[in-house]
């Protein structure tokens, strides 16, 4: 059986948002470094660097 991977980080292609998936909120939430949420542009439809690229199956 192919296991399904999914991604557990994304980064906005546009404004620099990075978000991380959290299993205990069950939610995607702000990445912070160096003690700063890395929030982008408030405004921003986002552009998620998630795409034909990625591969979700396990190998």
């Amino acid at each position: 059986m192919t296991e399904i991977v999914p991604p557990n980080e994304r980064v906005c292609e546009r404004c620099g948002r990075k978000d991380r998936w959290d299993d205990t909120a069950q939610k995607w939430v702000v990445v912070e470094e160096d003690g700063e949420p890395q929030h982008g542009v408030p405004h921003c439809l986002h552009e998620w660097d998630i795409n034909g690229a990625y591969n979700p199956l396990k190998e």
